[in-house]
């Protein structure tokens, strides 16, 4: 009796039927469309992430004395995979009249290697991290002028500390001199994240050591682990046997306010996005109330002749379950599909109305990421078919109410 109802009869209800399909069939397209997006968005952060900076961080926030001690008691654990030490800090840089304030990483290239990927970043000249080599984000060189073979003035925290020695006074601060360092730029990295493209400058640990005054120290080990997801086991492991104020810190904790960020925007888009489905459900409401109210004299004679308040009820609630699963099924068809062209969708929208989804001077995608979640698929779905029966509900029990002695009178 529920698909009888269904049928399109060229009636204001069957539009009203279809609407309601509709409404169900797009937001459950849109909620797959975007909250994979977003998932995808998500994982090539990550990857970015992970691909700069290391796993797991052991680091007191000062100088952090005998690397290689600590190098070789992190490798000590099973599911770490690498360490490398290193020194990071701002510096200012002079070049062609352009002052800038980048952080300065120094890092072993060799032992790095263990850890991050930092050199298939580089998209010009060579990773070339020796004597005074450095390489840049092509974001900062872009916005400085700056190109493969340049020569970059660099005034350190150990200038600063000249400087101060020569302000003091006395006749051997009148006689001595500070001199700058200078960087020649071997090559340019592009990471897809701006943060980084836009304020690092990677150089070797002896010359950044050199910038700070650290003689052995660093400022902390960075180390990779089998499994990033879960570098918190390893960090509680870690944190048992490290002295404070050295302490183990994820790439979740140094990132936390970025991925959290991500999660907020995801729980927003599908409660906002989820409102297509509530609006197609007080459509269904709707339709079921009208055809209460046209069918009354059919529910009264079905009551007189012995079908019961919940054989009624249960025509109607499947009235709104066949809506739901229906719509939840070609919401599910359609969103999978449109995934699955969502580059060629996002090109026709380019051309045609000049509008850039994904626009790769920002986001640094040749493609729109995209990470299809079966558990997002069965709880949008599930949660769309759950909306259309509680929409269902209240006509259905007012049309279980109907008494046949009311229904019948002027029959």
């Amino acid at each position: 009796m529920a698909l009888r109802y269904l049928r399109p009869k060229r009636t204001f209800v069957s539009i009203i039927n279809i609407l309601s399909l509709l409404g169900v069939l797009l937001g459950v397209m849109v909620l797959i469309v975007v909250i994979s997006v977003m998932s995808g968005f998500e994982q090539m952060l990550q990857d970015k992430v992970m691909g700069f900076t290391a796993h797991i961080t052991l680091t007191n926030y000062g100088i952090v004395r005998e690397p290689d001690t600590l190098v070789a008691a992190a490798r000590e654990d099973a599911e770490v995979l690498g360490a490398s030490p290193f020194i990071a800090g701002p510096v200012l840089v002079d070049f062609a009249g352009r002052i800038s304030t980048p952080f300065i990483r120094g890092i072993d290239p060799e032992q790095d290697a263990t850890v991050t990927d930092l050199g298939k970043y580089v998209t010009k000249g060579e990773f070339l991290l020796v004597g005074e080599g450095a390489v840049v984000g092509d974001r900062y060189a872009e916005r400085n002028g700056i190109q493969v073979g340049d020569r970059l003035t660099v005034f350190s925290p150990r200038n600063v500390e000249q400087m101060k020695a020569v302000q003091g006074g006395g006749e051997l601060a009148q006689k001595s001199a500070y001199f700058p360092s200078e960087l020649v730029v071997t090559g340019i990295f592009s990471t897809g994240m701006f943060d980084y493209d836009s304020n690092f400058v990677l150089v070797s640990l002896e010359t950044a050591g050199s910038f700070y005054n650290l003689e052995d120290g660093v400022h902390g080990i960075a180390l990779k682990v089998r499994e990033p997801l879960r570098a918190a086991e390893v960090q509680k492991r870690l944190n048992e046997k490290l002295d404070p104020p050295l302490r183990a810190y994820t790439w979740m904790d140094l990132n936390h306010q970025l991925f959290s960020a991500i999660a907020v925007e995801r729980h927003v888009m599908f409660f906002l996005l989820l409102f297509i489905v509530l609006v197609a459900a007080f459509g269904l409401t709707s339709t079921l109330i009208t055809i209460t109210v046209q069918k009354s004299r059919e529910i009264g004679l079905m009551k007189a002749l012995g079908a019961t308040d919940g054989q009624i009820l249960g025509v109607f609630l499947a009235h709104g379950l066949v809506v739901g699963l229906v719509g939840s099924a070609l919401g599910l068809a359609s969103g999978l599909a449109l995934l699955e062209y969502r580059n060629e969708v996002s090109q026709g929208l380019a051309r045609g109305l000049g509008i850039e989804i994904f626009p790769y001077e920002i986001y640094h995608f040749a493609s729109i990421p995209a990470v299809v979640d079966p558990r997002d698929l069965w709880i949008i779905c599930t949660t769309a078919v759950v909306i259309c029966v509680a929409a269902a509900f209240f006509p259905a029990w007012s049309a279980s109410r109907l008494q046949p002695a009311q229904s019948l009178r002027y029959e």
